[in-house]
């Protein structure tokens, strides 16, 4: 029950997080403190107390105390109260719900912090009801807004920021600047007396949720080390801004709004709206503890599944190898190839419903192709099954070509529309899975593939962005994306419910919907459509900032024409996550395969080491055009480090390894150990590890065992 006296101050967490609030009773509560530390550290309280508000919300009539593009300062956020708060602790989390009240705009909106015990990171969602006698149209409700990082002015001195830039086949491209640098010139507040109106502003577009940008970054404080790593758990339209307030910095993520997106939502008396979820977490000692922290809270929220021990390799026919162009005669000796290599699941991806050889505007039945498999389908699933492992198929769910029998089967409205008109992307309708046909439709599709040829791995693509959203039966056309995408989540939560064994991998064109309201319920995620292995490196290397390793699918593709070096460059590629294989493996020398083979052996001999570990970067962040790039995974005493050279690099690379400083690690090449060495030596004092490597392009996966 809320209580009945207003505190001055809250305080939640556990012993590895501490958040404080201040409920002052004449402004809005506000969160102004967020440490990776027991409760009882909290004591002495924070330098100064931030003003900005917990809750930022904009409606129909009610805009900003200050003018300018940010969605802060709203006048309704400034003019929430305290009406009480609520603790819960159970199934190794704790919960926090936070009541405030306009009585002006009749609101009562509630603010729900969650951590899992143990870990220094708390999941945010906001949710507003319609208390009194009159609807309220929303244009935009916070997830979390916060000034708990530097506070007094001057803030944003010696604060950088991180985010990440992404597009199709250059996913992951992290920045790191500081935050003066981005949108933040030292004005001089204090003469002016008045807030800046700018501020670093990052959102989606679309229904690519990293299409532009992930949807995630990291705050860094200079001084003190202490990092905040942050990200929106949303499979749709997102925005998050950092910036500067005459008390410190503060940072806000919103899910869709009206300026961005045409968002907009009416309630009636009594409705309420939730917005998305989510996270923050925080590290002291830079970076990666930060990171780190936000890897653990990812484990606490995805879904429950066999895969997460498993951890199965995968052969999938496309890339760089069938190309979406697959048959029986094709398939038959990847299958043998890929068995006999390790694999344990083979994904049959694009083409395989096609007849006539242009299956991108006809795709939505979802029936296998007479002339591709003349003895049908089950032939190969069959021989795939035989080989000992479970077959797969490729879906691209969300879509239906305006060529396929379905786009006149289904009703009119099962499809996004804009002004009465269905609408029409790259040769593809789009299904509105709000709709029951559309996802009866589904679930028959589904249930048809699992119970016909025993599928037990789907890869659901995505490959069109529909725009701002539909209009039909909603109040704009964000607000169609937004149920849509919800609909979308409950879908999939339906069929693992139904096929609880099932992997389902989720694509968006490689990675352009790489985000946790998908990874929270899917199994693994493919990282890029990359079809250049010199290109792919940065693109691996930089994916567990956005996903668990464990779940990180990024493509090795060897190839008979490959030197061995090459193969091993690319095989590489996809060891330290979801080992995502293919290739024409059936068509390699006997040293060809046995170099492929390694690495699989290789991967299946740390893979239970994936799930535990968390990522560091011994050569920093990759940028796109690093001659040498680094990924590392510590598990334990085990530092699992994965290193390319690609041309043009220097003939040596210093690594840093801090957390090794003053030890004598045992260090073991893992793959490829029949190709010649590479130099090394490692120097206890410093914490480096230098590499010279061979004649680039070559790549080395090395274990440093603490001991």
């Amino acid at each position: 029950m809320p209580m009945t006296s207003q505190p001055a101050r809250i305080e939640w967490g556990h012993d590895a997080l501490t958040v404080v609030l201040a409920a002052d009773p004449g402004g809005p509560v506000r969160l102004t403190r967020i440490e990776a530390a027991p409760a009882a550290a909290s004591a002495a309280g924070p330098a100064a107390d931030p003003a900005q508000p917990l809750v930022e919300l904009l409606i129909a009539g009610e805009g900003g105390t200050w003018s300018g593009p940010r969605q802060i300062e709203s006048t309704v956020g400034a003019r929430l109260r305290y009406a009480g708060h609520r603790a819960t602790r159970a199934d190794g989390w704790t919960r926090l719900e936070i009541d405030q009240a306009d009585d002006a705009a009749g609101l009562l909106v509630t603010a729900v912090l969650r951590a899992p015990l143990g870990v220094p990171a708390f999941q945010a969602w906001t949710t507003v009801r319609v208390t009194g006698s009159e609807p309220v149209t929303l244009h935009a409700v916070s997830s979390l807004a916060t000034g708990a990082f530097r506070p007094g002015p001057g803030g944003a001195d010696g604060i950088d920021v991180l985010w990440a830039e992404t597009d199709w086949l250059a996913e992951g491209r992290w920045q790191r600047r500081p935050l003066r640098e981005r949108r933040l010139p030292d004005v001089d507040l204090a003469a002016h007396g008045q807030p800046p109106r700018g501020a670093l502003v990052l959102a989606s577009h679309g229904s690519w949720s990293s299409g532009e940008y992930l949807p995630a970054g990291v705050l860094a404080d200079t001084a003190s080390g202490r990092a905040w790593a942050f990200q929106l758990e949303h499979n749709g339209a997102w925005r998050w801004e950092a910036g500067e307030r005459l008390d410190g910095v503060y940072l806000a993520l919103h899910g869709p709004g009206d300026a961005d997106h045409q968002w907009r939502h009416t309630l009636e008396p009594g409705q309420e709206f939730r917005s998305v979820p989510a996270a923050l977490a925080v590290g002291d000692g830079g970076l990666e503890p930060a990171v780190a922290a936000l890897t653990e809270y990812r484990r606490a929220i995805v879904r429950p599944h066999p895969d997460r021990a498993a951890l199965p390799v995968v052969f999938n026919d496309y890339m760089n190898t069938l190309d979406g162009d697959p048959t029986t005669e094709r398939l038959l000796p990847l299958v043998d190839a890929a068995a006999r290599a390790g694999a344990e699941y083979f994904c049959i991806d694009a083409g395989w419903y096609d007849e006539d050889g242009t299956w991108w505007d006809s795709v939505g039945a979802w029936e296998p192709s007479a002339t591709r498999f003349p003895n049908g389908l089950g032939e190969v699933t069959a021989r795939i099954r035989a080989a000992g492992m479970r077959p797969g198929l490729w879906l691209e769910p969300e879509v239906v070509g305006v060529r396929s029998p379905l786009a006149q089967s289904l009703p009119a409205d099962a499809f996004f529309q804009r002004d009465g008109r269905r609408q029409a992307e790259h040769g593809r309708y789009h299904l509105d899975l709000r709709h029951p046909a559309a996802i009866a439709h589904l679930d028959a599709t589904v249930d048809r593939l699992v119970d016909e040829f025993g599928i037990g791995y789907f890869k659901l693509d995505y490959n069109i962005n529909p725009g701002a959203g539909t209009d039909a039966k909603a109040d704009a056309p964000g607000a169609g994306l937004l149920a849509h995408n919800r609909a979308h989540l409950r879908w999939l939560e339906g069929v693992l419910d139904r096929h609880p064994d099932l992997v389902l991998e989720n694509c968006g064109s490689g990675g352009m919907r790489t985000d946790y309201a998908l990874l929270a319920r899917l199994q693994l995620q493919s990282t890029s459509d990359q079809q250049n292995p010199l290109r792919y490196p940065p693109i691996a290397a930089a994916a567990p900032m956005a996903v668990l390793p464990e779940q990180s699918a990024s493509w090795a593709y060897p190839q008979p024409e490959m030197t061995d070096e090459e193969i091993a460059f690319t095989v590489t590629t996809g060891l330290l996550g979801r080992l995502y294989l293919s290739g024409h493996l059936n068509r390699m020398t006997a040293d060809q395969f046995a170099l492929v083979r390694d690495g699989v052996v290789a991967h299946r001999s740390i893979r239970a080491d994936l799930a535990r570990a968390v990522p560091f970067w011994p050569l920093g962040l990759p940028g796109w055009t690093d001659g040498w790039v680094a990924l590392g995974l510590r598990a334990g005493g085990d530092n699992l480090l994965a290193v390319w050279r690609r041309p043009g690099a220097d003939d040596v690379a210093e690594l840093r390894l801090p957390h090794l400083r003053g030890a004598t690690p045992e260090i073991d090449v893992l793959y490829p150990r029949r190709l010649p060495a590479w130099g090394q030596a490692w120097d206890a004092a410093a914490g480096l590890l230098r590499l010279e490597g061979g004649p680039a392009p070559s790549a080395r996966v090395f274990r440093l065992r603490d001991t």
